[in-house]
């Protein structure tokens, strides 16, 4: 059975004009890393528009949602800030409710 959630993050990111493809690619390869997270139970790459996507992560618990802003993932959208995208806007968020996955 999969573990309920009841916090998160909404992660906004805007590539930076030509960075559009590279931010899909990253984000692509961001689900090898947050793989390797056991507190990460949900997690989605998003595309809102032409140059804006997201990240919306979700755990069981705020002590996994900590461990994660101090994880890999957290690192390389560091690292890449000012290279393909704006700095990110990264909001938490409580879970009200949900339709776990079968």
């Amino acid at each position: 059975m999969t573990a309920p959630v009841t916090v998160g993050l909404l992660v906004r990111i805007e590539a930076l004009p030509g960075r559009e493809d590279d931010v899909e690619n990253f984000l692509q390869r961001g689900l090898d890393l947050v793989g390797q997270e056991p507190d990460t139970v949900r997690w989605f790459a998003l595309r809102f528009g032409a140059s804006s996507f997201g990240i919306y992560d979700a755990f069981a618990a705020d002590s996994g949602r900590q461990a994660h802003l101090s994880g890999q993932v957290a690192q390389a959208l560091a690292d890449n800030t000012g290279v393909l995208f704006a700095q990110p806007t990264i909001e938490p968020v409580d879970v009200i409710a949900e339709k776990a996955p079968i």
